[in-house]
């Protein structure tokens, strides 16, 4: 159970390290499109921040889902060979 659960933590994490690098390199190489502004006066820079704080939130809670699904089978596996 540990190493899948560890597997998704790496995934999820790769996912959102490449979220987080495109971000970056955005700023780093072309804080010209940072500037645009598509959505009614705010920003690229603020509402790419946003989204990576609503996908953490989201891929935090995808994890949780993900590996509170196997300790509950853990647990039913556990009270059988126990009881």
């Amino acid at each position: 159970m540990q190493t899948r659960n560890a597997r998704i933590g790496l995934v999820l994490f790769t996912i959102y390290l490449a979220f987080y690098l495109g971000f970056v390199f955005l700023n780093a190489f072309s804080p010209e499109t940072m500037r645009s502004t598509p959505i009614e006066g705010v920003n690229l820079a603020i509402l790419y921040g946003f989204g990576l704080i609503v996908a953490a939130f989201v891929m935090a809670i995808l994890y949780g889902f993900l590996c509170k699904e196997d300790s509950a089978e853990d647990e039913k596996q556990d009270k059988g060979v126990q009881g």
